[in-house]
């Protein structure tokens, strides 16, 4: 018989239970030894379901509670188990109180949870990433068995799941590495998924997760990416771009204020209006509905954002994308960009100390202009906002592809543009066009030669660069929009001034250069600096 404390009874890591009674509605089941001192509220229980389950999941913060609720909802039975007991009772809590109790089970114990679970087993972590990750793969170990499989859903270095993937496989089991992005409500009511590791592995726990996906026009929002790391790579790149999307509106808001002279009131009515036209998306919605709130603290009055301290943190994954581009060789100055403005908002006594150095030489922060044109600045960063964003997605998907390339990974582009669609924070009718774009030409160069996009640039071209300019000569630091014009005139040069840059590299290293009138590789002695020979010019064959 199963011992429920009440509310007035001890409460602590361990319970004295006996193993697996059956008792009414949603249940959890311990196993321990003896009963600890603190009091607690009574615990719920549960009883089984019609049929053992095969998937079970581990971690119960918040987006391990609602992802499990969300599988329960979908009809499928789940066994929940957290290190932190008191986790465990409030999400079969949840679940009994959502209808939801039959479906899912908690347990005290990691045994009797791996033990509830149907053979082949799969087992889901949302634990911190890292050596959290490590620790309960570890822990499972000695409980799993041979054509098990662990999924781990955090948001993970992607070259770790490469080495747990060889790890586990020694011990007879497979692992998956699952990118799940849409926050809290998105794993509650529909997160996009990026699920990498054997294809074998996703076909065991396809119905569950393409049940649970967010649902858009043309299916769930969820994909086999590929092998090994490949999952949590695309998401990795995935908040890389989120990170630029971020700044981007960021500077859009910056603009739009602190040049323009819009209100609170009427920022969120441009931006509610964009959110119906073709800068439809999750962000650009949430933004609209940040300058609507107001300080509701005691005595406080007006917008809240305006209250909110202006420094930016950040989880590493930005960091990890740039990294990562870096050793591509790939650019990323959007994204890049948007990482430079976080460090920097982190510095809030150094730019408040230079703000007061240079305020009183003539520069000090940018002010409203008298007799702007609202409608016309309202239209113009609207454009801006979009072409920038093209060229964020480009930067991102040429990462993802230089990557699926050197590792053999085969990822589709379109798919991953396609699963962003919906339950992800990156949502936007704007991927729709992507995915056509890759489903046109699936090897693309760049989202910029794209016939669509090309002439949807050419033709907001002229406000892009009004936007640039204006932010230029008022002071607005608007970093990721001036990186993006950058990356478009770079790439759409058939010529560079790299010529001058690999001159000098030649002047003071010896580097050589390539010729545009003849093949080979050639070295110049520039000066008597450089050698005390004769020889000005030397070539040596490609």
């Amino acid at each position: 018989m199963l011992r429920v404390p009440s509310s007035s009874s001890p409460s602590h890591a361990s319970y004295l239970y006996h193993k697996s009674r059956s008792v009414s509605r949603g249940s959890f089941v311990r196993s321990a030894s003896k009963v600890s001192r603190t009091s607690r509220q009574q615990s719920p229980t549960v009883m089984s379901a019609s049929s053992q389950p095969s998937f079970g999941l581990i971690g119960l913060a918040v987006m391990g509670q609602n992802f499990a609720l969300n599988v329960a909802e979908h009809g499928f039975d789940i066994s929940v188990y957290n290190r932190s007991g008191d986790k465990t009772d409030d999400c079969v809590r949840r679940a009994q109180k959502e209808g939801l109790g039959d479906r899912l089970k908690g347990y005290h114990e990691l045994s009797d949870f791996v033990n509830s679970l149907a053979k082949p087993r799969t087992v889901m972590l949302l634990v911190k990433a890292g050596a959290p990750v490590d620790a309960t793969i570890e822990q499972l170990s000695g409980l799993l068995e041979p054509g098990d499989t662990i999924v781990d859903g955090g948001n993970e270095w992607y070259m770790n799941t490469e080495r747990r993937a060889k790890e586990v496989a020694e011990k007879g089991f497979k692992y998956m590495g699952m990118g799940v992005s849409g926050g809290e409500s998105g794993a509650r009511k529909g997160p996009s998924l990026m699920p990498g590791g054997p294809a074998e592995s996703y076909a065991h726990v396809k119905p569950i997760v393409e049940a649970c996906a967010a649902q858009v026009d043309d299916g769930p929002c969820v994909t086999h990416v590929g092998p090994g790391g490949s999952g949590n790579f695309v998401k990795m790149v995935h908040n890389g771009i989120e990170y630029g999307d971020m700044q981007l509106i960021a500077e859009a808001y910056d603009v739009l204020k602190n040049v323009g002279g819009l209100t609170n009131e009427e920022l969120q009515e441009t931006f509610t209006k964009w959110n119906k036209e073709e800068l439809d998306s999750y962000l650009v919605e949430i933004t609209s509905k940040i300058f609507a709130r107001q300080d509701d603290q005691e005595g406080m009055t007006g917008g809240l954002v305006d209250k909110i301290l202006d420094k930016t943190g950040m989880k590493g994954t930005g960091k990890w994308t740039v990294q990562q581009a870096a050793e591509y060789s790939v650019a990323l100055p959007t994204v890049a960009a948007a990482l430079d403005t976080r460090f920097i908002s982190g510095l809030k006594d150094e730019r408040v100390a230079m703000s007061e150095t240079f305020e009183p030489l003539g520069l000090g922060a940018p002010k409203p202009k008298e007799g702007i044109d609202k409608a016309q600045l309202i239209d113009d960063v609207k454009q801006a906002l979009y072409c920038s964003k093209i060229c964020s997605y480009a930067q991102g998907m040429n990462l993802i592809r230089a990557k699926s390339e050197d590792m053999g990974w085969g990822i589709t582009l379109g798919e991953c543009a396609r699963i962003w669609k919906g339950g992800c924070i990156i949502r936007a009718v704007f991927l729709d066009r992507i995915k056509q774009a890759y489903d046109r030409d699936a090897n693309l160069q760049s989202l910029l030669v794209d016939p669509e996009f090309a002439k949807e640039l050419a033709d907001k071209n002229a406000a892009w660069r009004r936007v640039v300019a204006l932010c230029a000569t008022e002071g607005v630091p608007a970093t990721a929009m001036f990186a993006s014009l950058a990356y478009f005139d770079a790439n759409r040069r058939a010529r560079l001034p790299a010529n001058l840059v690999q001159a000098q590299r030649d002047y003071f290293g010896s580097h050589s250069y390539e010729r545009t009138d003849r093949e080979g590789w050639f070295h110049t002695v520039w000066s008597d600096e450089n050698s005390a020979d004769s020889i000005t010019t030397s070539v040596y064959k490609a």
